[in-house]
Formats: C-alpha cells, sequence, structure tokens
C-alpha cells in the first residue's frame, strides 16, 4: 500500500505548480526530498510560506502517507477545489513526507544512529545539542533549509495520541505545567483551527478543545517546535494525528479523511488571518529588510531580505498595534482590527536625516553606515584637509629636491676617518 502511495504520488505532482529537491541526507544518504506546491515554485514572491513535516519518528509513519495523499489531492483539485486554489496561488506550500526515512525501514522511533530527531535541536533552556557537529545530519538539513526559506509557520505530523500541541514544550524548571510563549493566543488559535477541523479531535476527553501547551503535556528539551518559532520566526505546531502509530493500511483513507480538512485549513489560515504587506523606503521606494512589532508581543518579526514583504500572524477579533523599523530609518505605527480575515498593510518608511538632510544611514548599507554619516556631516573639511596635506607633500618634494641639487654640484663628501 505504501509503495502504491508513493508511486501515484509522484506521477500525480508533475504539474506547472510543483517543484522537488532535496534539503540534505539522511544518515545512510537517503535523500530527504522536499515538495514545493505553489503557482511560481522556486520563485520569491510576496506570498506566506508553509511546510508540513512528517515522519520525525520512524516508528509513525501515518503523517508520511497523509502528505503524499494532500500533495495529490491538491495538485488534482487545483482551479477546481476554491480551498486547493487559494492554496496554490496564494501560499508557498513545502511538504517534506519523511524526515526519517532511516527510522522509518528500521521501524524505529531514532534514525539510524538511534537518535530521537525530536530531541535533537538546540534549547533554550538547558545547553543540549549546541555542539554543532554532534546534531545528526536529518537535524542540520532542517535548520539548513530554514536559513534558507523564511517559512511563517510549519506543522509536523506524528502518531501516538490525539491533539495538536503548541509551545512552549519545556520549562527552566522541568516541571510539568502550562509555559505560555509570547504568542500563545495566536498558538492557541491555529491550534484550534487544526482540531477544530478534525473530524473528532475537538471532542477530546483528555484535552479540553483537542489542543495543548507542550509544557503542560510533558515537558521536552531540544524539540524541533521550539527552536522554529525561536530562531526562524516559524510558527510551528506539532500535530498528533492519530491514536494507533503503525494502523493497518486499509485505515489509511479513513485517516486521510479524518485529518483532511484540518491540513487544508491550517495551511489555508496563513492568508486568512494576521496582518501582511511590505516595508519600503520613501527614498526611491525600494523594499527595506526591515521588522514587525506588535505592542504587548514580546516577538519581533522580519521582513525578506529580498522583497521585504512580512507575515504576521496573529489570533482573529482583537485589535493590535503594528509598528515596522528599519535600520536608519524613522518608524512607523498604524492600529489595526482582525476579525474574520487577514489584513494588508504596506509601509513606507522616511530615513533619519541630519541637520543638512543628508540621510544618515539605510538598511541595505548597515555594514558602512557609521562612515557614511560621518563622511556626508564632514565632506567639505574632508575635502579641506586633502587639500591642504597635498600642498605641504608638494613644498616638502621641492624643498628636498632643491637641496639634492645643490650637493650634487659641491661634489661627493669626503668620509670621515676616526
Amino acid at each position: 500500500m505504501m509503495i502504491m502511495l508513493t508511486y501515484s504520488f509522484y506521477s500525480l505532482i508533475e504539474g506547472f505548480f510543483e517543484w522537488m529537491i532535496s534539503i540534505g541526507e539522511s544518515v545512510n544518504g537517503v535523500p530527504l526530498w522536499v515538495i514545493e506546491i505553489s503557482d511560481k515554485p522556486g520563485e520569491e514572491e510576496p506570498e506566506p510560506a508553509f511546510k508540513y513535516i512528517g515522519n520525525v519518528h520512524g516508528d509513525e509513519p501515518v503523517g508520511r502517507e497523509l502528505l503524499m495523499l494532500l500533495a495529490n489531492w491538491i495538485c488534482d483539485n487545483y482551479l477546481k477545489d476554491p480551498l486547493a486554489t487559494s492554496i496554490v496561488d496564494g501560499v508557498h506550500l513545502h511538504i517534506l513526507p519523511s524526515m526519517n526515512p532511516d527510522g522509518f525501514l528500521l521501524r524505529r522511533r531514532g534514525n539510524a544512529n538511534n537518535i530521537d530527531l525530536n530531541r535533537d535541536f538546540p534549547d533554550q533552556f538547558f545547553p543540549v545539542n549546541n555542539y554543532v557537529n554532534g546534531r545528526q545530519p536529518e537535524t542540520r538539513a532542517i535548520m539548513k533549509w530554514l536559513r534558507e526559506i523564511q517559512f511563517t509557520a510549519s506543522a509536523s505530523l506524528h502518531g501516538g495520541a490525539l491533539v495538536a500541541n503548541y509551545p512552549w514544550d519545556g520549562t527552566q524548571d522541568k516541571r510539568k505545567n502550562y509555559f505560555a510563549c509570547p504568542d500563545d493566543d495566536t498558538f492557541r488559535f491555529l491550534a484550534s483551527v487544526y482540531s477544530g477541523s478534525h473530524h473528532n479531535m475537538s471532542l477530546s476527553k483528555e484535552f479540553e478543545g483537542g489542543i495543548t501547551n507542550g509544557a503542560s503535556w510533558y515537558p521536552i528539551y531540544g524539540g524541533m517546535q521550539d527552536w522554529n518559532y525561536i530562531h526562524a520566526g516559524c510558527f510551528e505546531l506539532t500535530l498528533e494525528i492519530s491514536d494507533n502509530k503503525w494502523p493497518i493500511a486499509n485505515e489509511l483513507l479513513t485517516l486521510w479523511e479524518y485529518n483532511k480538512m484540518s491540513m487544508l485549513n491550517l495551511v489555508a489560515s496563513l492568508i486568512k488571518t494576521g496582518v501582511h504587506g511590505r516595508i519600503f523606503s520613501s527614498d526611491g521606494g525600494r523594499p527595506l529588510p526591515g521588522f514587525i512589532v506588535i505592542k504587548g508581543i514580546n516577538y519581533t518579526v522580519q521582513a525578506s531580505r529580498g522583497i521585504a514583504d512580512y507575515h504576521r500572524l496573529l489570533a482573529s477579533g482583537g485589535r493590535y498595534e503594528v509598528t515596522a523599523t528599519a535600520p536608519g530609518y524613522k518608524s512607523k505605527t498604524t492600529g489595526i482590527w482582525l476579525d474574520k480575515a487577514g489584513t494588508n498593510v504596506d509601509f513606507v518608511l522616511d530615513p533619519n536625516v541630519n541637520r543638512r538632510g543628508i540621510p544618515l544611514q539605510s538598511a541595505c548599507e548597515c555594514r558602512w553606515g557609521t562612515r557614511s554619516v560621518i563622511w556626508d556631516t564632514h565632506l567639505e573639511v574632508y575635502l579641506l584637509l586633502i587639500v591642504v596635506v597635498g600642498f605641504l607633500l608638494f613644498l616638502c618634494k621641492r624643498r628636498t629636491y632643491s637641496r639634492l641639487k645643490q650637493r650634487q654640484l659641491a661634489g661627493p663628501k669626503r668620509p670621515v676617518v676616526v
């Protein structure tokens, strides 16, 4: 069944809106294949990027199979179904069906080195996994991938329970209690999108509403979820999508129907909520890779380096004060109200100027900004100093030439004998 699904998956994604690359290799050299589904794959657009990762644990293959079915369904229903069409046209969706292909083949939790990959990332509380070369190749591949692509949100698919888990995953004192991250309201909203769209996840008797704070459930350290939020600016959920880790093959289509709308609605939530836009300079209109800050939330979202687009996820049903900043520019603030839809706000920032009206520094000149400020402020002084020094060098050279000429006329001096 799994082999058949895999072949079907590869044949159906051959279209103008798919892109397939390897982000690295497993311990045993198996490529970590990623599929990008978009109307313009591989191109930079002012759109949010979302990633799904399955099979983090080798003995939890349901996510691997459901992600293949998800890719099939979106490609089959583009321009037929409005939800599929909005995802392809409005989101760059990346799918990594298996992060742990070696563990899958070995049918065990860890990778080929028997390391739990969801405990292998740098941790905010304890110095585990801080040694780069000590991390597993699968972990390094994910970290490198997120340095290359700026993801807005993501989710990893697991098995063994039925709940949508959100940060923080651990606590500083290692105790089991609710430990909220700065964007707790937004994460609860995203987790509820998945749970509420699921066949029965929200009806859970163990987890209210079918969602849970990770540390409140059971603390873990070195997890991928918290690392995404802290180091990559990516809002990641950990989705437990099946009580049975390794169900029989004929149950997969039922599990797909139970999770289908949840998976689709979570991706679509990137364009249905939050504030999105770009940051520009009023001086020439060039894109500024600035920052977006929400009043009352201790977390900063950075605009992309290339086209300066930002995508700030927020819980619906509230008023927010949004501020855009960039080095060398005056910040701007605006208020927004989020109801049941997202909103778009472009910021045009004015450069800071000196008393002569000359820009002090631009966001694109950070390396040489300080020198530029000094040069612009004292341009006349520098030019005068250059002229004076040049004139003095000319006089000195002329005087030296005159003395040398006199010595040549007088003849060589005799050596002194002591």
